[in-house]
C-alpha cells in the first residue's frame, strides 16, 4: 500500500436514488468545451494538476451552475478512462451527485462512483489509475473503505467503496429518486440556490447545511421503493 499522504477535509459527492435505477440521459454527441480544468493554464493531465484546488469554492462561495448538456458526456469520458486502467477490477461506475440528474443546478464537478473489489488493497488500483492521471486525495477507511480521488483535467471527484457499501447505495437512491420526482427535485434544487447565495468556511459546511433535506429524500425514496404491505 502507498505510504499515506496529508489529505485535506473530505470532498462529497452532492447527492448522497428507489433501487432499480433510472436510466441515465444518454451522452451528449456534441459536447466540446470541458469544466473547469485543475491543471490551470496549460499542462499536460497530471497528478500535481489533479491535486490542484477545486474550482467550484470561491471567496467563500460555492458555484453552482445551471444544468449542462455536457455533463453525461464528461462523466462517460472519466468512466471510460477508468475502466482502461483497471479493467475488470473496476466491478462498477457510477454517475452520481447532482450533474447526473437532468435539469438539476450543480456543482460543475463530475462525481464519480467506482466500485472495486477492496478498497484496503490499494496497491491493486492505485498505481494504474495514477499513471491514467488521478490522485489519492483522501482516504476513510472506518468509512467502508471510503477513497477519493480526483481527476486529472476537468474537475471529478471519484468516490471509491467496496461491494455492497451502504453510502453508495445512498448515492444512487438520493439521485435515482431526483431523477424521478420532480417535486423533491425542485425543492433541492430551490435549497441548492438559496446556500449557494451565502459563504461558507468550506464545502462541507455548504454540504451540511443541506443534509437534513438529504436525509428526507432518501427516506421517501426507501418508502417509495419498498413493497406494499
Amino acid at each position: 500500500m502507498p505510504d499515506a499522504r496529508p489529505v485535506p477535509p473530505q470532498p462529497h459527492a452532492e447527492v448522497p436514488g428507489p433501487e432499480a435505477s433510472a436510466a441515465a440521459p444518454p451522452p451528449s454527441p456534441d459536447a466540446s468545451a470541458p469544466l473547469p480544468s485543475r491543471r490551470g493554464l496549460g499542462g499536460s493531465a497530471s497528478v500535481s494538476g489533479a491535486l490542484a484546488p477545486p474550482p467550484h469554492f470561491v471567496e467563500g462561495r460555492v458555484v453552482v451552475v445551471e444544468a449542462d448538456p455536457k455533463w453525461p458526456y464528461l462523466f462517460q469520458r472519466e468512466a471510460d478512462r477508468i475502466r482502461d486502467a483497471l479493467g475488470a477490477k473496476a466491478l462498477e461506475i457510477e454517475h452520481v451527485g447532482s450533474t447526473a440528474v437532468p435539469g438539476l443546478c450543480a456543482k460543475p464537478c463530475i462525481d464519480v462512483l467506482l466500485t472495486v473489489p477492496d478498497p484496503a488493497d490499494e496497491d491493486a488500483y492505485l498505481p494504474p489509475l495514477e499513471r491514467a492521471g488521478y490522485a489519492l486525495w483522501h482516504r476513510e477507511p472506518d468509512l467502508e473503505g471510503h477513497r477519493v480521488l480526483r481527476g486529472p483535467d476537468v474537475n471529478t471527484n471519484v468516490h471509491l467503496y467496496g461491494p455492497g457499501a451502504a453510502e453508495a447505495e445512498r448515492l444512487l437512491l438520493f439521485r435515482d429518486r431526483l431523477r424521478t420526482d420532480g417535486a423533491d427535485r425542485g425543492l433541492y434544487e430551490r435549497t441548492k440556490w438559496e446556500l449557494a447565495r451565502r459563504t461558507w468556511d468550506s464545502v462541507q459546511d455548504y454540504a451540511d447545511a443541506k443534509a437534513e433535506l438529504v436525509e428526507q429524500i432518501i427516506a421517501r425514496a426507501r418508502a417509495a421503493a419498498a413493497p406494499a404491505e
